[in-house]
């Protein structure tokens, strides 16, 4: 039998190859939803709040929002209102989600539209109404407020 001859294989280390395999493939797949899933609750709660101004309910967005005494709700229509800074809100997308290194939140990038139908990539015209925006969002508590 020569060095590079294959022999039969030991029932053993055929075993042992599958449960190492198996775990290196249960690890990244945890590690692959975790780093899918790892802002899901931040930007689920950016789009609660976007939800309720598409559907013009800008006291349940004001709630969401959870703002500080001194943010009072004239503050916010100005600011995210059918004629506010960055309304009407009647579309959105939501670009990325970001953590900053040793940040108590997480910044999301979201596409703003005033149209029904977000504008594709294709529709040049719409694509100049669109404004970005970067909220922060706060971990333990879920409070939005402008990204610094």
């Amino acid at each position: 039998m020569g060095l590079l001859d294959g022999g039969a294989e030991e029932p053993n280390s055929k075993l042992r190859r599958y449960i190492v395999s198996g775990m290196v493939f249960a690890l990244l797949v945890w590690l692959g939803a975790w780093w899918a899933l790892r802002f899901h609750t931040e930007k689920e709660t950016v789009e609660s709040f976007l939800n309720a101004l598409v559907a013009g309910d800008t006291q349940r967005a004001y709630q969401i929002w959870r703002p500080q005494p001194s943010y009072s709700y004239q503050d916010f229509l100005a600011d995210w209102g059918p004629q506010g800074i960055n309304g009407p809100v009647k579309s959105y997308r939501i670009e990325t989600a970001q953590q900053p290194a040793r940040a108590s939140g997480v910044i999301v990038v979201v596409e703003l539209s005033p149209f029904e139908k977000f504008p594709d990539n294709r529709d040049t015209q719409k694509l100049t109404r669109l404004k970005e925006v970067r909220l922060w969002v706060e971990r333990r508590d879920q409070s939005i407020s402008y990204a610094p």
